[in-house]
């Protein structure tokens, strides 16, 4: 079969009501030792969007790279899974700065998947927060996006200009904070000590201290932090670098994959194969192999030894340090200290709904909505950690099958919801070693419990979906630590606090030659994060080499 179409998906068909069918969307090829081809110039560990681009760009170099994935479809968080005729995206809701090929994330998106990838534009208001009663449409747009902010707080006009000023220095110095994560650890820490004498000391305090300087207007801060969801962190916490790279990222307004999140690693793997190299599935690595100083290759859960120059780590940094590498390697370079200072990110649930009408039938909006009881995040949240049963403080509610246009094609005359809200991982502790879909009638009845609340969270915003719907399923940070190896279920990675951005040490080249990082802990959350993550990697791992790549992507060959 030719390499370029390998990647092809398959997809499930409607199974009526009969109880959840095989999850079947699989992209890459299922791993066997005899499929392996050969001597490897990299070999990547994970496949989400930060290894499938640094496999991608190495590629592009010339290279022979092997990604191994543990799951059984390629993507990570932007993979999608189908059941009882839908399909659902666990973590691709929108993504922002597409619109226009000049961009940087457009022209690196087209340089991994060769132009592939297309976009559908979400509403010009593309999200929507509701603070108990009260509703704010988030416009795209800087222009517009900043008159709806003064036309709704009037006496706000100078804290609302300052609030722009501070994010444009945000979106100027993650490129400075990237070029320090590329140079060698001494030049890095004087550079380090150079841009803190240049760049201004709010950059990396909380979210909160940063906008109480520009006001006190406490529904004013809490619009301008309504998608705190996306980093998982509240503006009280929350590096104002963080919040500001995402605010920044959707000031142009808000996109999604035609054809679902799975397009993603659809489109990428070809790039990869062309090269030689492969996407393997079922592939769980077991260790990391290391020589003296160097890492050396993988060693398969089936005891297969594959080796390559270079190993490349999209699996987290806990799972690198604590699960893949030998524990004495790890604390020999000082990574088991490291780790204590940084934290795993919250986990979440789930809610996965699919319906026996269309997206239009059911007046189902190309607008995510954000629904809070009130302004009071943190507050909200800490009432939740004490007390399951309290309000949820944040739930987010997504409409991809009414934001993808190819989707009445894929599956005429269905539609689908996706919710997602906050869970910590102490709820769902005591069930932790019990096996996926065995957890007991306790379980079941929990997950049932948090479903139905959602399910009311929902009908209050569209009171014409009840009854509507056909099949709906949980997940829970549970699930995220079975599919994805995150030990408690955090969604985002590391943390996004202000300590977290103070590590010198997550960046792509590790002190064990021959060992990368990659993916969102190296950079910051989110897809196209990680997926610039993805090509600082590369670059690491190329050295010098990286301006044949670089001159590539600036010409998007």
């Amino acid at each position: 079969m030719p390499a370029a179409n390998r990647a092809g998906r398959e997809s499930s068909q409607p199974q009526g009501k009969k109880g959840p069918a095989p999850s079947t969307i699989r992209i890459g090829r299922r791993y066997r030792p005899g499929r392996l081809d050969g001597d490897y110039d990299a070999i990547v560990i994970g496949s989400g969007i930060g290894g499938l681009t640094t496999a991608a760009c190495l590629s592009k170099a010339g290279k022979k790279v092997l990604v191994l994935e543990q799951h059984y479809t390629a993507g990570g968080f932007t993979h999608s899974y189908a059941r009882n005729g839908y399909e659902w995206d666990v973590g691709v809701h929108y993504i922002g700065d597409v619109g226009s090929r000049r961009s940087m994330t457009r022209k690196l998106y087209d340089f991994i998947t060769d132009g592939e990838l297309q976009w559908a534009p979400m509403a010009d208001n593309y999200d929507r927060f509701f603070f108990g009663t009260e509703r704010f449409d988030v416009m795209a747009g800087r222009k517009q996006y900043v008159a709806s902010l003064k036309q709704r707080f009037p006496a706000e006009e100078a804290a609302i200009d300052a609030y722009m000023e501070r994010l444009a220095v945000v979106g100027k110095a993650i490129n400075v904070l990237s070029v320090e994560k590329l140079l060698p650890a001494v030049p890095a820490r004087l550079f380090k000590l150079a841009r803190q004498r240049v760049l201004p000391a709010y950059l990396n305090r909380t979210t909160d201290e940063v906008l109480s300087e520009l006001t006190d207007n406490a529904k004013l801060k809490a619009v301008l932090t309504g998608q705190w969801g996306d980093s998982g962190v509240s503006p009280r916490e929350s590096s104002f670098i963080i919040h500001g790279l995402i605010a920044g990222h959707y000031m142009k307004g808000a996109y999604y994959p035609v054809g679902g999140a799975s397009r993603m690693a659809e489109t990428i793997i070809p790039i990869i194969q062309r090269g030689g190299g492969d996407v393997f599935t079922y592939a769980d690595v077991e260790q990391i192999l290391v020589k003296g100083n160097r890492a050396c290759g993988v060693r398969m859960a089936d005891g297969t030894e594959i080796t390559a120059a270079a190993v490349i780590s999209n699996a987290g940094v806990y799972n690198t340090f604590e699960r893949l590498l030998p524990e004495n390697i790890s604390r020999r370079h000082g990574y088991t200290k490291r780790l204590r200072h940084v934290e795993p990110s919250i986990g979440h649930l789930g809610l996965y709904i699919g319906l026996r009408e269309s997206a239009a039938q059911l007046d189902l909006p190309k607008t995510n909505f954000w629904i809070y009881p009130d302004e009071k995040h943190e507050e909200n949240l800490a009432a939740f950690a004490a007390d399951a049963e309290a309000p949820f403080p944040a739930v987010y509610i997504s409409f991809p099958s009414a934001k993808d246009p190819a989707w009445e094609s894929r599956y005429p005359g269905t539609a689908t919801i996706e919710i997602v809200a906050p869970a910590y991982f102490e709820q769902f502790a005591r069930w932790k070693d019990q096996p996926w879909g065995k957890r007991g009638a306790d379980y079941d009845a929990m997950k049932a419990h948090y479903t139905q609340r959602l399910l009311e969270v929902l009908y209050e915003k569209l009171p014409q979906l009840r009854g509507k719907i056909d099949y709906c399923e949980l997940s829970t940070p549970l699930s995220t630590d079975f599919f994805c190896y995150y030990r408690r279920g955090e969604m985002y990675g590391l943390k996004h606090d202000p300590q977290r951005f103070e590590q010198a040490w997550l960046r792509p080249k590790t002190t064990i030659k021959g060992l990368y990082l990659t993916g969102q802990d190296i950079l910051s959350c989110g897809v196209s994060a990680a997926m610039f993550a993805g090509l600082l990697s590369a670059i690491s791992v190329l050295g010098l080499r990286s301006a044949g790549l670089l001159r590539k992507f600036v010409k998007g060959v």
